[in-house]
């Protein structure tokens, strides 16, 4: 399937990553009304029964948006499913992905022909996200379509490849879309993914301040506040390597200059880990670009007005 045909209605080369307990169907709506791919996990919906209703939700509104902006309309959403052994959801969670024939799902922790397979039955596309080139040959090899490289920086469950490296590495052998998670806050830095070979930017951080997310108003307020000197990467918290905000891990009675490891047995997403996203505050390491708590659509032109002045920028030379 074309890169083109998929994201046609985009403003801006941009995916709203799926924020784990923080997406829901307002973000997801307003990020494609903005012009940009809106995301959100899956589990986000508790009890499963409600993603059949936020699915319709989003469906529905996007639909009533494009017959109303027929110049303007709405860019494709994603649902992201986590793979991962602990989720006992999945199959259920696809069951309703199918209903819906969700356009993009984004996979993670785990590469399953099946998902892929499911998906494309629907006519939808795969993006699995991967933290190094071994990982991404896997995701293909098993039927993925595109690929979501996270770089070091990006918030929550992040590599430590460098983004020149890891997009590098796999356009040595992959022409299919890639988009770039880590540190990504600016539209300037949105331009520098596509010019490194990445097709699209992919942006998480910068959205948990927005009206429209589900996170409390400190958590929003720590990022304004913040710098990536407050980013810590730490196993302890779900058993695998993520990056946190300080403040979050000091509120909840430790020091995160001296944190235990854990493994990855730990993963559960039924229960602790829920626990710990709510208490414990995922972030990426590009949120000091972000100086105040705005709408989604508010933040996507901001990006569109960076994006444009860098392009005009580099014309100049």
């Amino acid at each position: 399937m074309a890169l083109s045909s998929v994201f046609r209605n985009l403003r801006l080369p941009v995916i709203g990553s799926p924020l784990f307990i923080i997406s829901n169907p307002k973000l997801v709506i307003a990020q494609c009304q903005a012009g940009i791919v809106g995301s959100m996990p899956a589990l986000n919906a508790r009890p499963a029964s409600q993603l059949d209703e936020w699915l319709a939700e989003i469906t529905e509104t996007l639909a009533a948006w494009d017959k109303a902006h027929p110049e303007q309309p709405a860019a494709p959403f994603a649902i992201n499913q986590i793979v991962h052994k602990s989720n006992d959801r999945l199959e259920h969670d696809m069951q309703m992905c199918a209903k819906y024939k969700v356009p993009i799902v984004i996979s993670s922790l785990g590469a399953r022909e099946d998902v892929n397979h499911a998906v494309h039955d629907w006519g939808g596309i795969v993006l699995h996200d991967v933290i190094n080139d071994r990982f991404a040959h896997k995701a293909i090899e098993k039927g993925a379509d595109g690929l979501i490289p996270v770089a070091a920086g990006a918030g929550g469950h992040a590599g430590v490849k460098s983004p020149f490296a890891l997009v590098q590495e796999i356009r040595r052998w992959f022409d299919g879309p890639v988009a770039l998670s880590g540190a990504i806050a600016t539209g300037g830095a949105v331009l520098a993914a596509q010019a490194m070979g990445a097709d699209l930017a992919y942006i998480g951080s910068a959205f948990i301040a927005t009206h429209e997310a589900r996170a409390q108003e400190a958590y929003k307020q720590a990022i304004v506040d913040g710098t990536s000197d407050d980013i810590v990467y730490t196993s302890l918290f779900t058993g695998v390597h993520g990056n946190y905000l300080a403040p979050s891990i000091r509120a909840a009675g430790l020091d995160p200059d001296h944190l235990p490891e854990s493994d990855p047995s730990k993963m559960d997403f039924g229960g602790a880990t829920t626990k710990v996203w709510k208490d414990i505050w995922g972030c990426g390491q590009g949120i000091a670009a972000v100086t105040e708590i705005t709408s989604a659509a508010a933040l996507v032109q901001r990006l569109q007005r960076e994006y444009q002045a860098a392009r005009e920028r580099l014309a100049l030379h």
